[in-house]
């Protein structure tokens, strides 16, 4: 069955990016129709509804300084934001042990907070050294490049605290183990969102506000505003070009015409659409060398926000080696309502926890928690969420695509690459919060204008385009004090104390001779 009618553009994807580039070309006058596989719109964005929670976000949820497309596209559609609450302590647990803390990192032992201060700030000394939009260009590309961020961890990280919050900070940011990932491509990711204070953080960071009501309300909206032109339900199969025109067909045989295509699912995901004629070698090899992360999202619904009344904000950081959760955030409403703690399964912990049952996981995360905030009530929840990402089809993982070492270098410049009539768009091809909201949004426009481009309606200094800072929340500089700029590194610290009591022995010798020369 074919389309009554050939249409400006068809959008493959209805998540935010997909939606973004549909409302982008349709506010400039073209006919749009998109195509979209799940039976809702919102891709990796999912709020659910119920008695229990009211409503909860299983897929992205955090908005933050910055972030500023998002914050104007929910402000287009009237969604209010809320602080995720930080008010009380934040918790590191370790080795059994609950250490409070304030701020984005938590006080360590003496060589430990050398060793950590010196890793965040040379991962963000030699993220400035990477051009932002095209990374495989940067002075040590290919050295970075095919060093895992293992690799990275094992040269210069010296102590074993230090080493188990790293593995951790690469898990809970990009859903991956740091034998996975390439040095490159992490340090870009983080540079893309700002460095490692402003990812990592909640309070002026990306995890700072949630939008009331849930984060799919803006796709929802979007899809409303469009109406008739987002189509559920057609998974897309075969995409064909020639010189005219393109024509995209789902999997029931239905054949929609345009003139040209935004692609916006998920990159691997990709592979799994039969394009004619066939993509160019370097995309067709690179559909086959981009996973996506793993993560289950969790919550935990208590009567009372126990954490809070024992002066801890429900943040934490837990680095047990096996534990079941690695990070969680106080999830309670804005009005205070429905007391929950959000869990993230990352990564291998996933891979394993995956082979239990719902219940066996409720309960592991529930007993961990009466650990971590020291309080027997938290083992005890009244209710019980949970979005296993891995299961999803259509989405292959969350949060985002992971880039394995080599990848950028060879591959990196085809992301964004059109491939004549398709456009490519989607949270990964972002330069700005590449795997995060904001970033899907970045990424639609930017392909939306591309093709308008293309049809000479822009010029191309007005492809891409800084997005104002948001009127409401607005960044804070993140203020290093005097000993972490000046603290050395654990090496250089051992050296100087080497030399200190090396200087000490030597006058310690010449007194001693001075003393007997004398007598």
């Amino acid at each position: 069955m074919a389309s009554s009618k050939q249409v400006d553009v068809i959008v493959v994807g209805g998540g935010l990016s997909g939606l973004s580039a549909a409302k982008l070309l349709h506010d400039q006058g073209l006919s749009v129709l998109l195509l979209e596989a799940r039976d809702r719109v919102g891709g990796r964005t999912f709020t659910i509804r119920n008695d229990k929670v009211d409503y909860v976000d299983l897929g992205g949820a955090y908005v933050g300084p910055t972030q500023n497309r998002i914050l104007r596209m929910a402000r287009e559609f009237n969604v209010k934001t809320f602080l995720t609450n930080e008010k009380e302590d934040l918790v590191m647990y370790d080795k059994g042990v609950s250490h409070k803390f304030r701020g984005a990192f938590p006080k360590l032992s003496f060589l430990a907070q050398l060793d950590m201060n010196n890793l965040f700030r040379l991962m963000d000394k030699m993220a400035d050294e990477i051009p932002v939009s095209e990374p495989w260009k940067a002075p040590k590309a290919r050295e970075w490049d095919t060093m895992t961020m293992k690799a990275f961890y094992d040269k210069v990280i010296w102590t074993k605290t230090c080493r188990r919050f790293a593995d951790m900070f690469v898990n809970v940011n990009v859903t991956v183990e740091p034998y996975e990932c390439s040095l490159l491509w992490f340090l870009n990711y983080i540079q893309r969102c700002g460095g490692t204070n402003r990812i990592f953080s909640t309070t002026n960071g990306g995890q700072e506000r949630k939008l009331v009501g849930g984060s799919q309300q803006v796709s929802n909206a979007i899809a409303k505003y469009l109406g008739d032109k987002v189509l559920l339900e057609h998974p897309v199969s075969a995409v064909t070009q020639n010189d005219k025109d393109v024509v995209v067909r789902d999997i029931q045989g239905r054949e929609f015409k345009a003139n040209y295509v935004v692609m916006a699912s998920p990159v691997s995901l990709q592979n799994q659409i039969h394009f004619t004629p066939a993509l160019p070698s370097l995309r067709n090899q690179l559909l086959q060398r981009i996973p996506m992360g793993t993560v289950i999202k969790t919550f935990l619904y208590y009567d009372r926000a126990y954490w809070r009344e024992k002066g801890m904000c429900g943040s934490s950081a837990i680095m047990e080696h096996g534990s079941i959760i690695g990070f969680t955030l106080d999830d309670v409403k804005a009005d205070g309502s429905h007391p929950a703690l959000m869990g993230f399964i990352l990564a291998t912990q996933a891979h394993h926890y995956i082979k239990l049952t719902r219940e066996q996981r409720r309960d592991r995360i529930a007993k961990l928690y009466s650990k971590v905030f020291d309080c027997e009530h938290l083992a005890h929840p009244i209710h019980y969420e949970e979005k296993n990402w891995a299961e999803e089809q259509y989405s292959g993982g969350c949060y985002t695509a992971m880039l394995p070492p080599g990848f950028l270098t060879v591959f990196g410049e085809e992301l964004r690459k059109p491939v004549d009539r398709i456009f490519f768009a989607g949270t990964e091809t972002a330069t700005q919060w590449a795997g995060y909201m904001e970033g899907a949004i970045q990424a639609g426009e930017r392909a939306a204008r591309e093709i308008l481009h293309k049809m000479g309606k822009i010029g191309k200094d007005e492809i891409w385009q800084d997005e104002p800072e948001d009127p409401e929340v607005k960044p804070r500089p993140f203020k290093e004090t005097f000993f972490e700029r000046h603290m050395p590194s654990v090496p250089g610290f051992l050296r100087a104390s080497g030399f200190s009591l090396a200087m000490i022995a030597v006058a310690a010798a010449a007194y001693w001779y001075l003393q007997h020369k004398t007598d």
